[in-house]
């Protein structure tokens, strides 16, 4: 049976990660600090030999751990780091759930495997140093690349978190101007395609990047869908960004917040054409079921 340990499993797509290489069969580990039980390792991914202990035997290690913002310019180069030795010295292949940041402010309106990475930001060259690290390293390593989560569970994404804690109520608020495309991806679907990667990993490159297409929406697509899920118009208001500058005066992670706003400001969309020739039997949930979900 192939194994697999998912570092940062309190996260939640290590959550996703974990429970979707569990139905496909996969003997799981789940890691994260406090975390006890069987199937469960207590482990600080920080910790080289802490996280080279937890990885032992095991052919695939996703890294999931994702800090919150603030402390991602430390957290980050130490799990990394830890993560590469860990999977020299098990010999295995590392997977990584990739975000958009990586491409910056002026990112094209479709983001492919060949796009350049161009970010300004603080968190975007984080990522771009995390990935590089990865692809030097020699160590193999598949980087699966989405949008914004639509979830399963409350877990402090965008949608459920921003745009629709209020929609019981007939209420919306959207962070961006509602004629721009925005990238989104169903968790358990990207999960999903993920495992699919790992049971074919020896047939990729070193080091391989696949884009998770997921879902190109309009603000005006995303609340017609919450709308005919729920059965009644919205009333939609504007994320107010000035009240999220504002707290960021004292908030670090408000700041970081902040620096993202872009996003929200720039057509994008991810090309999964390169994933479906990888997967070619591999189908996602119908939009408006995820949405049906996540608003559940």
């Amino acid at each position: 049976m192939s194994s697999v340990i998912v570092l940062g499993v309190k996260g939640r797509f290590g959550r996703a990660a974990a429970d979707a290489f569990a139905e496909a069969g996969w003997r799981v580990t789940r890691a994260g600090r406090g975390l006890s039980g069987e199937g469960c390792v207590d482990v600080d991914a920080t910790e080289t030999a802490a996280v080279v202990s937890a990885c032992a035997g095991h052919q695939v290690i996703v890294n999931a751990v994702n800090p919150l913002y603030h402390h991602w310019a430390d957290t980050v180069p130490r799990v990394t780091e830890a993560v590469i030795v860990a999977a020299r010295a098990a010999d295995a292949t590392v997977m990584i759930p990739g975000n958009i940041y990586n491409y910056g402010r002026d990112m094209p309106p479709m983001l492919t495997e060949d796009t350049p990475w161009g970010a300004e930001t603080r968190k975007g060259k984080i990522r771009i140093r995390m990935e590089e690290a990865y692809r030097d390293s020699g160590v193999r390593t598949i980087v699966l690349r989405g949008g914004d989560f639509l979830d399963t569970k409350a877990s402090g994404n965008w949608f459920e978190s921003y745009i629709a804690p209020k929609a019981g109520q007939g209420k919306l608020t959207y962070p961006g101007p509602r004629h721009l495309v925005h990238a989104w991806a169903y968790l358990p679907d990207m999960a999903r395609a993920m495992v699919a990667l790992a049971e074919r990993r020896l047939e990729f490159d070193g080091f391989e990047e696949f884009g998770f297409g997921g879902y190109a929406l309009t603000g005006h697509d995303l609340i017609a869908l919450v709308e005919d899920v729920m059965d009644k118009p919205m009333r939609v208001s504007r994320l107010p960004w000035w009240a999220v500058g504002v707290m960021g005066l004292w908030s670090p992670l408000m700041r970081e917040v902040v620096e993202m706003q872009y996003i929200w400001h720039r057509p994008h969309q991810v090309d999964g054409a390169k994933l479906r020739a990888a997967l070619p039997e591999f189908r996602e949930t119908p939009v408006r079921d995820a949405i049906a979900t996540s608003l559940s």
